[in-house]
């Protein structure tokens, strides 16, 4: 993590008021507990009100398959060095059907040995959008020989929504929970 405490804290589910216990319910897991990351954003109920529907777009309607959805927002997060981003994002990856090697495989990018041609596409068509904002004709067309326009809109949506949310997760100091972990070991970037 690159810093060891929150500069925002999460809100305790004590401290919420009523527009907060209505942006954070629907996030609460089978114990009861809400993530860092959205009762962090909840000291900003407006902001995440609108940001929530981009955001659950993403995950749960995209165009894009789960697993190739996942393989983007793990790049963005390593890319961005939120280990936050990456930690929770294992965990979702895994249960789409990404292998922890896979997994580690990401941190390598585009050109490790192992990816197949269409993931390895994935990875340097978000590798090109952090470090151009841009997409080449080389791999807007690869891409373009699978997805229709809205996946590729997708594409270019998923990245650029998990760059926002690492940027903000690294600027508050987001700390992972307990159910997750960071970065691969020995992968530091």
């Amino acid at each position: 993590m690159r810093l060891k405490e929150p500069r925002m804290k999460p809100l305790a589910q004590s401290e919420w008021n009523a527009e907060q216990q209505r942006i954070l319910n629907p996030w609460k897991r089978p114990d009861g507990s809400v993530v860092n990351v959205f009762t962090t954003m909840a000291n900003h109920p407006k902001f995440m009100d609108r940001w929530n529907p981009l955001g659950l777009y993403i995950l749960r309607e995209s165009t894009l398959p789960a697993r190739e959805r996942e393989i983007l927002i793990l790049r963005m997060g390593w890319l961005c060095r939120s280990e936050y981003e990456f930690g929770r994002h294992r965990i979702v990856g895994k249960s789409v059907g990404l292998t922890d090697e896979e997994i580690n495989r990401i941190t390598e990018g585009p050109k490790a040995s192992g990816w197949d041609a269409f993931d390895a596409t994935l990875i340097r068509a978000a590798d090109e959008l952090y470090y151009d904002s841009f997409i080449s004709d080389v791999t807007w067309n690869a891409l373009a020989k699978r997805y229709n326009q809205q996946q590729l809109v997708d594409v270019v949506a998923t990245v650029g929504q998990y760059h926002l949310v690492s940027m903000l997760l690294n600027s508050f100091g987001v700390q992972l929970e307990k159910d997750a972990t960071g970065f691969p070991k020995g992968k530091d970037k």
